[in-house]
């Protein structure tokens, strides 16, 4: 079949080519535009392009791009470059030339400056960490105590015959600890004089410690001096069970895993009757030293978050007979003491950008003292319930506001053959706080807080503002200031007897420079503290007829050094702390102004770890320094005036891998057997000659040796207590 087509006249195609071609080129925009840094400089290879589309370009040496596009109406520009934040633009398209856009730094970045005035990290997972939480095991002089591993840090005094955080020039009760953020009331084991106490809980729960020597968050409160934070384990790894036998007891201890929950429980046993048959001591003891102790802790992942419930009991008990200069057959003291802590928090998301963190502890602690022929018996119960929401405006500027009350019930029940009495207190803290990050770079940001605290045994109300800011000197280092007010209310000793007294108060002034590369850390912090409100009162030590005042004041200001290196020499990890501390102060029955007792001007701390292959085994060493330490002697004029002989103690450590899950380990404390003095005791009359005899507080024994067995039997068969050495 034949058809037959109408040709189209050339003229009418070329006529209808040309009216085509505008709305062809009417359907193509040209975007274009510079991206650049803050500070104008071009940036070359940023990703430009509308949001949905294929349309876009990379910016070139001066930063300039240009792309057409056939989208139509308000479209989004999005640019996007490594370490900047994203820049978004919504507006129509026609509006999208000649852009000039600057990018922001992005402040999450790794390189971002952080607040570092008064706060030391030890965390697995902490972006600048000045211990590992294994340093705690692992440093010799430390013998496995949280709190033995934190003295070897700037900061800190030398205390040996106590065993408590002294930081900076305040008493050990200006320290509060906290577990997964909740108050811990009664953190140590009992003890008496001249026998140092140990922290109740054990390392190997926790995988972080932030230990603030001074200007800590507004978060917290009723602490002068510091604030120790420990966080249990979010998740174990794995499956395991850990046993300890040592030359002092044994331990047990094992955690299961399952899809969203997991328990750790571990429990030990501490009697020291067999080590002081083969090493006896200068105590005279009728019943040695025995402890035990059991921990838990139970996780559980939710939708949303994470919920955690950590218990702890233990119980102390023993009898002995210590020298005393006034008494010819000595001072009978006995004790026993059983504790139990638990808390509960929750920690997640509340919404889109919110974060919500709730939680509460209970506390039950009773002692019962035999000191010659009196007879105390002590009861605390104490509750701290918590609540904070943290808000995220921005990356830049994010906001946390909370509440918590802290509730205490103390009893004492006091009888010797001619006295009996009873005191007590009960005591409700009710307190909010708010604090702001606000990050306006990666070089500066800065931290601002306010505390507010009501104190209904004394009707008063006390608010305490805190402020840190950092600025990054260099790509390593940075520089922070902080300051900071800090309120803390009177200890048990003094409640029991008078509460019509106030808060003491700290005024915290720190100025700090941190360098951070290469598996190395250098800091330099130097801290004036200002004391107001000190309890003071007219007896030798606080009694029912002791008169109280809030008249007492002082200061501490001085310079910390620490130095943390694992990379210049093959297989060593050291670390160097120094610290210079002047202070006085007035408190308690000071008659004058003076440097207390527990105070000292230097203290070193040398701490190093080799690992020897041939020898499947890590080898460590400590040693520690004090200055000497005011004492008042009665034959001549004045107060706290003379000084005890410096404090010297190296300890060494040997842990041997038999096999990878085995471990021997092995620790002898002050291997030179330093004769060290704490102190002095004198008679409370003077001889014949018109002198007051003393005696040495020396400590009851000058060394201490260990020996551990540590078997781990794990999934994968290769974990051990030691983190797999």
């Amino acid at each position: 079949m034949h058809h037959n087509y109408r040709k189209v006249p050339r003229t009418i195609l070329f006529l209808l080519l040309i009216g085509f071609l505008p709305v062809v080129a009417f359907g193509q925009t040209i975007v274009s535009g510079t991206v650049t840094e803050a500070n104008g400089m071009p940036i070359l290879g940023a990703n430009v392009y509308l949001e949905g589309t294929y349309d876009g370009a990379s910016t070139g040496e001066q930063g300039g791009f240009s792309f057409e596009t056939t989208a139509t109406g308000v479209q989004v520009l999005v640019v996007s470059f490594l370490s900047f934040e994203t820049f978004t633009m919504a507006a129509d398209v026609s509006q999208m030339q000649n852009l000039t856009i600057k990018l922001r730094e992005d402040v999450n970045s790794l390189d971002t400056v952080i607040i570092s005035a008064g706060t030391l990290e030890a965390s697995d997972n902490s972006k600048v960490s000045v211990l590992k939480p294994l340093d705690v095991v692992t440093t010799a002089s430390a013998l496995g105590d949280f709190v033995g591993a934190l003295q070897t840090l700037p900061g800190t005094t030398t205390v040996a015959e106590d065993g408590r955080l002294f930081v900076r020039g305040g008493d050990a009760d200006e320290t509060q600890i906290f577990i997964d953020g909740i108050r811990v009331f009664t953190p140590y084991t009992p003890t008496t004089n001249n026998i140092p106490t140990r922290g109740r809980y054990s390392p190997f729960l926790f995988d972080g410690i932030t230990f603030s020597t001074g200007g800590y968050s507004a978060e917290y409160g009723q602490a002068l001096s510091s604030v120790l934070l420990l966080n249990t384990i979010d998740e174990p790894d794995q499956e395991k069970t850990e046993i300890a036998l040592m030359t002092v007891g044994g331990g047990l201890g094992n955690t299961q895993k399952w899809e969203k929950s997991s328990l750790s429980v571990n429990a030990t046993y501490i009697n020291l009757a067999p080590y002081i048959a083969v090493f006896p001591d200068r105590n005279d003891w009728q019943k040695p030293f025995a402890g035990y102790a059991g921990e838990t802790v139970f996780r559980h992942k939710l939708k949303k978050g994470l919920f955690k419930w950590y218990a702890a009991f233990d119980g102390t008990d023993f009898e002995l007979t210590q020298e005393d200069i006034d008494l010819p057959n000595g001072l009978d003291f006995k004790l026993n003491n059983k504790n139990f802590y638990t808390n509960a928090s929750y920690s997640g998301d509340l919404g889109p950008n919110w974060k919500i963190f709730g939680g509460g502890s209970f506390t039950y602690a009773k002692t019962k003292l035999g000191i010659i022929d009196s007879d105390i018996k002590d009861t605390e119960s104490s509750a701290h319930l918590k609540v904070k929401l943290r808000k995220r405006f921005s990356n830049r500027v994010k906001l946390s506001v909370g509440a918590e009350q802290f509730l205490t019930d103390f009893n004492e029940d006091f009888q010797d053959p001619s006295f009996a009495e009873s005191y007590g207190f009960q005591n409700n803290i009710s307190a909010l706080f708010a604090e702001s990050d606000l990050i306006f770079s990666r070089k500066f940001a800065v931290k601002l807080g306010l505390r507010g605290e009501y104190s209904a045994l004394f009707d008063a109300f006390t608010v305490s503002p805190r402020f840190s800011v950092a600025y990054k000197t260099g790509k390593d280092s940075q520089l922070s200031l902080a300051y900071g007010d800090f309120f803390q209310q009177p200890n048990s000793d003094v409640l029991k007897f008078n509460t019509n007294l106030k808060s003491q108060k700290t005024q915290h002034y720190i100025l700090n420079y941190q360098y951070t590369a290469n598996n190395r850390i250098f800091r330099a912090e130097a801290y004036r503290k200002e004391y107001s409100n000190l309890i003071t009162y007219d007896t030798n030590f606080t009694q029912p007829n002791s008169t109280f005042t809030n008249n007492g004041d002082g200061y501490a200001q001085g310079i910390d050094i620490f130095w943390r290196d694992n990379k210049s020499i093959k297989n060593v990890d050291y670390w160097v702390s120094y610290s210079l501390l002047d202070t006085e102060r007035t408190y308690q029955n000071f008659p004058i102004a003076a440097t207390p007792s527990f105070a000292n001007t230097h203290n070193v701390s040398v701490v190093g770890k080799y690992w020897i292959d041939a020898w499947r085994s890590q080898v460590g060493f400590s040693h520690q320094f004090g200055s000497g330490r005011s004492y008042t002697d009665p034959n001549e004029p004045g107060f706290l005036q003379k000084k005890t002989r410096d404090f010297h103690s190296t300890s060494f450590n040997w842990a041997y891998l038999i096999s990878q899950q085995q471990i021997l380990y092995f620790s002898v404390n002050n291997v030179f057997a330093f004769n060290n003095v704490n102190g002095y005791q004198y008679a409370s009359t003077p001889n014949a000659n018109g002198r007051f005899d003393r005696r040495a507080l020396t400590p009851a024994a000058d060394q201490f040796f260990f020996v551990g067995f540590f078997w781990t039997i794990s999934e994968d068969g290769s974990d051990n207590q030691l983190d797999n050495l």
